[in-house]
């Protein structure tokens, strides 16, 4: 970063006006942050030690400069982090959804458009717009897309906490939101950090069909099904198959357990809204759309990144934890000679759970 200044700021009326600006582009909330994660550092250490990422490599790549905000961007001194709500509007009940094996369940922050493009375009707004205050400064700005402690930040900015289930939680809103942040050289006056309310409570652990949630706090990303059905490339643990049930991208189960969530509000976000394409659709439609058509029906969905295979990977699961029906055997037996070896696979765990007994 390199920026000069050669005015004094009124860095107080400056971090308002930031807040106040970030309200006008579309943001719950807006909190600042200092630049010290060792605490998060360590958390974060021991989670890796543990091999608890899986195949995320990514999470170890950069060594510490993701606890280490003036390491990824020289020059750093605070962090400025946003919150943006996106439970949708008008959606059908995601337990309702959940309750209905025939159903594909896609995790609710991916039933609109990717969230990436639209947050990072509001922190470049706001980034721009202080610019105009007070002329340049050193700044960048992001959004789930580098080495970044986003939740850690969130918590120390005063936007919530992370509860047992290591999702941000605030107090008047839920879990239901998105980060971003703006790296930056201005030296703003910090929040204060979020205090912890989840008490006693455990209501997500037991939740988790995985049981991913080994302990509060303490996340095992092999297990967790949002992992299974994103990150995970290749093929899901047969033991984990059948717990999947119908969640073909995602899962919120630890969240809509979550007392907090009660408080929650739907975004007021159009591009948020729940497309009628993705929105729980049935399995067998989903299963048998084509290449083409998954393209065409995932564009500027966050959807779209884990590929054609895998989606059909994650389906062919749910499939396979669906009631027995002349329809769901025959959808499955339409892709046994499907050209990914990975699907192949998956297809023929599915059709075994049909014919070994059937299910419901």
């Amino acid at each position: 970063m390199d920026s000069k200044r050669s005015v004094p700021l009124n860095l107080q009326n400056l971090a308002r006006n930031i807040k106040r600006w970030g309200a006008q582009l579309g943001f719950q909330q807006i909190g600042v942050t200092d630049t010290d994660l060792s605490q998060a550092e360590g958390h974060l250490t021991r989670w890796l030690e543990r091999g608890r990422h899986g195949q995320m490599r990514y999470m170890s790549r950069h060594g510490l400069r993701r606890s280490r905000p003036g390491d990824l961007v020289p020059g750093t001194i605070r962090v400025i982090s946003a919150r943006m709500d996106y439970w949708p509007e008008g959606r059908r009940d995601a337990c309702a959804v959940l309750a209905d094996p025939r159903l594909g369940f896609v995790s609710r922050y991916a039933l609109g458009r990717d969230y990436h493009k639209l947050i990072r375009k509001r922190l470049q707004r706001l980034a721009e717009r202080t610019a105009e205050a007070v002329g340049p400064f050193g700044y960048r700005v992001f959004t789930d897309s580098a080495p970044v402690l986003e939740k850690a930040l969130a918590e120390k900015a005063g936007l919530g906490w992370i509860g047992k289930h290591t999702n941000v939680i605030n107090k008047t809103s839920g879990s239901w939101f998105f980060l971003g942040e703006i790296y930056t050289d201005l030296p703003l006056p910090v929040d204060s950090a979020a205090e912890n309310h989840c008490g006693s409570c455990t209501a997500c652990m037991p939740a988790c069909p995985t049981g991913a949630i080994v302990a509060p706090y303490e996340l095992d990303a092999r297990r967790c099904i949002s992992y299974l059905t994103i990150e995970l490339r290749g093929a899901i643990p047969p033991q984990l198959r059948s717990l999947i049930g119908n969640r073909v991208f995602g899962c919120d189960d630890c969240q809509l357990a979550c007392p907090w969530n009660r408080f929650a509000r739907a975004t007021r976000e159009p591009d948020f809204s729940p497309r009628a394409q993705l929105s729980d659709r049935q399995l067998i439609e989903l299963f048998c759309w084509t290449q083409q058509e998954f393209a065409t029906n995932t564009a500027g969905s966050a959807i779209r990144r884990i590929g054609y295979e895998c989606w059909l990977r994650n389906i062919a699961v749910a499939l396979g934890n669906a009631p027995t029906s002349p329809a769901v055997v025959a959808a499955l037996e339409a892709r046994t000679d499907d050209p990914s070896d990975l699907v192949r696979e998956h297809v023929a765990w599915a059709l075994m759970q049909h014919r070994c007994g059937g299910r419901g």
